[in-house]
Order: C-alpha cells, then sequence, then structure tokens
C-alpha cells in the first residue's frame, strides 16, 4: 500500500493560491499575517521552592518599522529560490533557513525577535523594564532599522583620480558613505560597480523626495548589466507616523499593514504611490 505524505504549504503558497482562487472584488488573506507589535515568552528556569515555571515576557512596539521589510524579504526569497544562497552569505545561511521557517510556521513575533536580536544593535532600538517585563520599542524610521543592516548586500565602489598631482588623496576607491577629499583638480569617475556584484534585489530610499516632484515611478532599472523589475514598495503615512508595504506576486498587487484586523489584501489595481518610503527592485533571470 502506498502512503501519500503531505506537504503543508508555505505562507507563499497559501497566498499564491488566493489569488489564484480569488473571484471577488474586494478578497483578503485568511488569517493575519504579521500583525503590529508582540509578545514574545522566554522560559527562564523554574523557582527553587515552588517549582513553578519562571518566564520572561518582552512587549514588542511600534514593529512597523520592521515589519513592511520583513514580509518583503519573505516574498523575494520564496519567489526566487535562487536569492536564498545570496542573501544567505550577507545575512547567514542559518539566518535565512530559520526566517523562512518561522514566518511558514506564522511564528511571527519570533520573526520579529529573530531580526532584532541578529542583525540589529541594541543602539537602533529602545529598550525598557516595565513591571518587570521587557519592553522593546521601534519608533522611528525604517531605513535606520531595517535597510541599513543591509548595506553590505548592496554597497558599490567607484574609483576615481584627481588631475591635480599635490592632492592629498589623488586616488580614491570610493565606498558608499565615504566622504571625498576636496582639492582644485578636477576629478575623473569610472563607472560605479557593485562591491560584490549585482545583488538579488535594491531598496531605494525615497523619502528624500516630495511626491510632487515624481513625475513618475520607474518600473525597470537597468543596472550592471542587468535588469531589475518594481516588485514592492514601503508606504509612509505623516500623520499616523506608520509604514505599510505593497508586493506583486504574478502580477497582482497585494498591500500589507499590521495595524488592520485584515492585514493582506489584494488590489485590484497597483497601489498609489504616493506616499514613498521606499522601492524595491528584484534582479531579473539574465537571459
Amino acid at each position: 500500500m502506498n502512503i501519500e505524505t503531505h506537504r503543508t504549504k508555505t505562507l507563499f503558497e497559501e497566498i499564491r493560491a488566493l489569488i489564484k482562487n480569488n473571484d471577488d472584488e474586494y478578497c483578503s488573506f485568511w488569517r493575519p499575517v504579521l500583525p503590529w507589535g508582540g509578545v514574545y515568552i522566554i522560559r527562564a528556569g523554574q523557582k527553587a521552592v515552588s517549582c513553578i515555571p519562571l518566564y520572561v515576557k518582552v512587549s514588542l512596539k511600534n514593529t512597523c518599522t520592521i515589519d513592511g521589510f520583513l514580509m518583503l524579504l519573505y516574498v523575494i526569497l520564496r519567489d526566487n529560490h535562487t536569492f536564498c544562497r545570496e542573501v544567505g552569505l550577507f545575512l547567514g545561511k542559518q539566518f535565512v533557513e530559520y526566517f523562512l521557517y518561522l514566518m511558514d510556521s506564522y511564528d511571527y513575533t519570533t520573526v520579529k525577535m529573530l531580526w532584532i536580536w541578529d542583525r540589529m544593535s541594541k543602539r537602533q532600538y529602545r529598550s525598557a523594564i516595565h513591571q518587570a517585563a521587557l519592553e522593546i520599542d521601534l519608533f522611528g524610521n525604517e531605513h535606520e532599522n531595517f535597510t541599513k543592516n543591509l548595506e553590505n548586500l548592496m554597497s558599490t565602489i567607484q574609483e576615481s583620480l584627481c588631475s591635480n598631482w599635490c592632492c592629498p588623496s589623488r586616488f580614491q576607491e570610493l565606498l558608499q558613505n565615504t566622504i571625498n577629499i576636496k582639492c582644485s583638480g578636477l576629478r575623473e569617475f569610472s563607472h560605479r560597480e557593485f562591491s560584490y556584484g549585482p545583488p538579488p534585489f535594491i531598496i531605494l530610499n525615497m523619502q528624500m523626495w516630495k511626491s510632487e516632484d515624481l513625475s513618475y515611478v520607474p518600473y525597470h532599472l537597468a543596472l550592471s548589466d542587468h535588469r531589475y523589475s518594481l516588485e514592492g514598495a514601503t508606504l509612509f503615512n505623516k500623520e499616523e507616523h506608520h509604514y505599510s508595504a505593497a508586493f506583486q506576486i504574478d502580477g497582482y498587487w497585494m498591500h500589507y499593514d499590521g495595524l488592520r484586523t485584515d492585514n493582506l489584501i489584494l488590489l485590484n489595481k497597483p497601489p498609489e504611490l504616493l506616499l514613498l518610503s521606499s522601492l524595491v527592485y528584484v534582479r531579473a533571470p539574465h537571459n
């Protein structure tokens, strides 16, 4: 007798099935995905006298600064299997595998704790003790809390040569965030190249732009002989100081907002990219 083993669907496969089987004008995912905040319980041992387990509670606040990008990172990795190895070179293979496992297990608070403890430094968030519980507050800017920790993945290098032989730094290799030393000479720049080859995805910080200054958002970019397509974005509501995210699966756009009860909905048209925080472009297969 043959016994068939049924593999549990991943979260990505569940979302894809929702899109494929959708006939309604409005459709949302069947359960909350990455809800805002979270409570994480650490079992710390047992009391010597009462033998009652002792637990430490960690409360998370204002997690929208990492929630949207965690959702985007998951979709990118699940939709592009070859990217797991590339991203693993920067974030660690074990991190990537555990991250995907937690997302597919709907263990969202642990996903957030994984990012906070594994990728963020203590300077990037505030923590305090309240009534014997640790509170971690991620209020702030998503670029400080998330994309800053991906700089190595997207780092670039550019060589330059100054015409002035007396220049204190005639030849330079300009890395991201390098300060230039100026002199009276003319400086010739080479083409900027990615330090570790073309990354699987790139993130453009759009908060320096005003929506009225953007006549259009490019859906494709050509970088380092590779083509990148717009597959995701994060949006910022200034009045509520709140971030949400939009991403594309099989040509359909979905909107994620951790504060909503139905926090993952299918859009009947591409999102209005008026309150942009970031644009996320994914590398297309090289022909």
